[in-house]
């Protein structure tokens, strides 16, 4: 597939490195050479510096003939032009914009994305995917990382295990013997910084971060299992009240479990607009690391922080501050993946990546044929594919223990007749199932060439 990337900076870098280590012909446009030279030095793709928008860069970058654009750049409306002419000019069948601003997303506008107007095949909002990450966290506070699978009837939950975890030094083998009505699997574990995909053999330790696919009403059980409290989240303070904060809230009141919301943005004309969108969540003015502030918004009573400003080390000094103030659970809004080692240390309990947010929602709908989610999991280390399993697939008709899969890649769960079940060896896998695969990003390729979805491209 020959795809071309408009936008260097994290998320299409990221994006850049999935696609062309799948041996894709991928072509980086941005306007800052610097960034174009970080991605042709560090990449296996092609470079072209000048403004995506223009139509003899995009012809330099070979939009004559590709198959799918993506416009990441920073500004909203130079995406929406290099779609546009890509359509117009360079009729290239599938475009993907990234858009911020909430005013180009209202639903009453969503005509504005038609092919006789502005023709862009999927937009992806950063804001709101992060709003519902957000939101999935707050559902399951003992995780540090969470995403729905199967609409919405699995999830993959990540965990850190620690010293009084009941089911350390055990083979995941005799798990699966002890709970064996359990509709769960260890899918991926991480160990002193390196991900991997665990034999039946292998044990866990403490301190290893674990990922589990699991059916939603078993949640509760594993969650205990695996020596995690569930606790309610009832009062919820928001620190940030810009784009994210305000996506946050806005998700929080349209929730049936009526939270109680309180705000802190710093800036005045921020926390205006903020008080005017939202009719439930009480809006403070002022700085987020202030004590006498946090103590204001009753942080001690509150069962949860999130802080979501645009700077890192602002949420996770928040964040900290808050836990000193008394506040149980914290959550960062952290872009910098860098960062991600220092959470457990500063004692904050889980962080949102908005570049892994964003990533994974392209992914989506980039993958291939029948594949109805991703997730990238860590630092685009491995992927959570959800896909059909097509009639002409090699694994159509297998049992779980006769699939030749690589090492790296482990079955997550099945959704067969439609009910979710535990993949067993000797669970038969036919057309039309549904399967959640984990595959370390090395891996991939060869997971797609056995749903046979690479040739299934529309």
């Amino acid at each position: 597939m020959k795809v071309i990337i408009c936008g260097a900076g994290q998320v299409g870098w990221q994006i850049a490195r999935h696609l062309s280590g799948e041996r894709n012909d991928v072509t980086v446009v941005d306007n800052n050479a610097d960034l174009v030279r970080r991605a042709t030095d560090s990449l296996d793709v092609q470079g072209i510096a000048g403004f995506a928008s223009y139509p003899d860069i995009l012809k330099r970058a070979g939009a004559e003939d590709c198959d799918m654009i993506i416009a990441a750049t920073h500004s909203d409306e130079v995406n929406m032009v290099t779609c546009q002419v890509a359509h117009s000019v360079f009729a290239v069948p599938r475009k993907i914009a990234r858009l911020r601003s909430q005013s180009y997303l209202d639903a009453i506008y969503s005509d504005l994305y038609r092919r006789d107007h502005l023709p862009i095949d999927v937009v992806i909002s950063p804001e709101r995917e992060v709003a519902e990450a957000a939101l999935q966290r707050l559902t399951a506070p003992a995780a540090f990382d969470i995403e729905t699978f199967f609409d919405g009837e699995a999830r993959l939950l990540g965990l850190n295990l620690d010293e009084d975890c009941n089911v350390l030094n055990t083979p995941l083998r005799q798990l699966s013997d002890l709970f064996s009505t359990l509709r769960a699997i260890v899918v991926a574990i991480r160990r002193e910084g390196t991900l991997f995909a665990p034999e039946p053999g292998d044990q866990m330790f403490a301190q290893d971060d674990i990922y589990v696919m699991c059916h939603v009403e078993d949640v509760s059980r594993m969650m205990e299992i695996f020596g995690k409290k569930q606790a309610k989240q009832e009062r919820v303070v928001l620190v940030g009240g810009g784009n994210v904060g305000l996506s946050v809230a806005q998700a929080l009141e349209a929730q049936a479990d009526r939270l109680r919301v309180k705000m802190i943005e710093k800036s005045r004309k921020c926390a205006e607009r903020a008080a005017d969108a939202l009719e439930r969540t009480i809006v403070l003015n002022g700085d987020g690391l202030d004590a006498g502030l946090l103590q204001e918004a009753n942080i001690r009573k509150a069962d949860a922080v999130l802080t979501v400003t645009d700077d890192d080390k602002t949420n996770m000094l928040a964040a900290v501050r808050a836990k000193s103030e008394g506040c149980p659970f914290a959550i960062a809004l952290i872009n910098d993946p860098t960062l991600a080692p220092l959470m457990t240390p500063l004692g904050i309990d889980a962080y949102i990546n908005p570049r892994a947010t964003t990533v994974s929602s392209i992914l989506r709908h980039i993958r291939h044929g029948r594949v109805r989610a991703v997730y990238s999991v860590g630092d685009a280390e491995g992927e959570l594919i959800e896909a059909e399993v097509l009639s002409t697939s090699p694994i159509a008709g297998q049992r779980v223990r006769d699939i030749d899969f690589p090492e790296g890649v482990l079955i997550g769960a099945v959704k067969q007749e439609g009910k979710i079940k535990r993949p067993t060896g000797g669970l038969r896998i036919d057309a039309g199932d549904v399967i959640a695969i984990f595959a370390l990003a090395k891996d991939v390729p060869e997971v797609e060439r056995l749903l046979q979805v690479s040739i299934d491209f529309f």
